[in-house]
């Protein structure tokens, strides 16, 4: 695998189209999906959906939420 300093060195190398289209790929590769961790997080907000349905836990109004972080 090259080292940063080389793909930085090849990468200033390229046109600007190129560049644009590296920088996109790079982008994309940061915001790849977890399908673990989605799944986990669809099993917990299921979960906190039937703990409230049943009265198991109770919700808290957006305000209320949120005015405590804007004291």
């Amino acid at each position: 695998m090259l080292a940063f300093k080389e793909i930085h060195q090849e990468a200033m190398t390229m046109k600007p189209l190129e560049k644009i289209q590296l920088i996109d790929k790079l982008l994309l590769s940061l915001n790849m999906p977890n399908q673990a961790l989605e799944k986990e997080w669809q099993i917990e907000a299921e979960d906190r959906v039937r703990a409230h349905n049943q009265g198991q836990i109770k919700s808290v109004p957006m305000d209320e939420v949120f005015g405590k972080y804007n004291r």
